[in-house]
């Protein structure tokens, strides 16, 4: 029993000596970016740093820095639409917009036991995670012996380093979204007459909220798939200047289904040097989005959500 006794100890003093020992006011946060691109580091809602894919960055900075969040992969430097780690004392979080997810975020104190409840990793890849609130929290519980409640977590040790990283496991978190034509959100990609089978073409119409105008990417390479079904944005067999786009039953690693996503909002056949194309920037409806040569400037390709 003495062996039990002295282990609980050993836990538990830490957490009985936090709330009365002295205030730490800074801390060391490392932040990792394991997303499939460089990202621009936001800290208390200014641009900080740029972090190349795989890189990492080390900051000195009070125990209530503010938000910790990237704009990559359409989020925002003001921090809409992103998760964000939030740190106040020993309390840490994250906090996501409910309607969108730009990257996934963990944060983890670094060399401390989980124990309790206390200091457990926190991860949030999605926009309805668990762990996660939704709107910043305006008052934090009083510090205890019992660890709070999820979405609060707390590690009372003193000279804790904790980790920040972007897309935990490794990819930005797939988006369902409607895709507009140049910003004109009135428009969307649409699958004519909501047929989801093999060869319905891949029109423009008025944005009507039905599953036919629902897709599913990612930035970087991707497929465009057709929110709730088993069907691609295909560009056939042999995609040329005004090659009309249709919806086909989705396969890995076909070629006229691999696309990628650029960061000038660009749905661009990869290795293919063709992109989705609204035909003469028409956009009355039933106009068939085409592939085209990829131009630099060409407002007739910029697909936004």
């Amino acid at each position: 029993m003495l062996p039990l006794l002295l282990s609980t100890l050993l836990f538990a003093t830490p957490l009985l000596a936090s709330p009365v020992s002295p205030r730490q006011t800074t801390r060391q946060y490392i932040v990792h970016n394991q997303c499939p691109a460089a990202v621009n580091l936001y800290i208390a809602g200014a641009f900080d740093s740029t972090i190349p894919q795989g890189g990492n960055v080390t900051k000195f900075l009070s125990t209530g820095a503010g938000f910790w969040y990237t704009d990559a992969n359409l989020g925002t430097p003001t921090a809409e639409g992103t998760a964000k780690a939030g740190f106040l004392d020993d309390f840490y979080y994250i906090v996501t917009d409910p309607t969108y997810i730009n990257a996934g975020i963990s944060v983890a104190p670094r060399d401390r036991p989980a124990v309790d409840g206390f200091c457990p990793k926190i991860e949030c890849d999605s926009r309805d995670c668990a762990n996660a609130f939704t709107q910043p929290p305006t008052r934090f519980p009083s510090p205890s012996n019992i660890a709070p409640t999820p979405p609060y977590y707390r590690c009372p040790y003193s000279n804790t380093t904790y980790d920040i990283t972007f897309c935990p496991t490794g990819v930005f978190p797939p988006l369902t979204t409607t895709l507009h034509p140049d910003y004109t959100v009135q428009k969307c990609i649409d699958v004519r007459g909501a047929v989801f089978a093999n060869g319905t073409p891949v029109q423009i119409y008025d944005c009507n909220g039905t599953p036919a105008q629902n897709w599913v990417l990612t930035r970087g390479g991707t497929k465009v798939q057709l929110a709730g079904t088993n069907f691609c944005l295909d560009a056939g067999s042999s995609p040329a200047n005004g090659v009309g786009l249709k919806i086909w039953q989705c396969y890995d690693n076909l070629p006229a289904q691999q696309w990628y996503y650029t960061l000038d909002n660009r749905i661009a056949l990869e290795a293919k040097g063709f992109c989705t194309d609204l035909p003469n920037g028409n956009q009355a409806n039933a106009n068939q989005l085409q592939t085209w040569q990829c131009t630099d400037n060409n407002q007739n390709q910029v697909w936004t959500i």
